[in-house]
């Protein structure tokens, strides 16, 4: 399986941006994704996550409310709606896959990673 993470930029805050996480390879409706985000200094952190088969969603706390997380099963697509983004969501974005359908907030459990995407909050 192979990801590709975009969508990335440099936004005011209060601004909006939209990242896509397209999957190929050998996929599976028994599978989990998740987005994690790592600032500058700081751990990788889970941000939001879903599972493809009944489309349950997951959200750190940081960011319930203002991040939405969908998918598109047809194209293998899972995004990540961000709204009144704030200077500290400022971070590289990385879109993970696993099989089984939990969705767990640790990277450990993530067998597949995008390369990541930058997203600026400028204030």
């Amino acid at each position: 399986v192979q990801l590709q993470a975009s969508g990335g930029g440099l936004v005011q805050a209060g601004g909006s941006l939209r990242l896509s996480c397209v999957a190929s390879g050998r996929t599976s409706y028994d599978a989990a994704t998740g987005w994690f985000r790592q600032a500058p200094g700081k751990e990788r952190e889970f941000a939001a996550g879903i599972r493809w088969s009944g489309g349950n969603t997951y959200y750190a706390d940081s960011v319930k409310g203002r991040f939405t997380i969908s998918k598109i099963s047809a194209k293998n697509t899972v995004y990540l709606q961000m709204n009144s983004l704030k200077p500290e969501d400022t971070a590289v974005y990385y879109c993970a896959l696993r099989y089984g359908s939990t969705v767990h907030s640790t990277e450990q459990w993530y067998s597949y990673w995008g390369q990541g995407t930058q997203v600026t909050v400028s204030s």
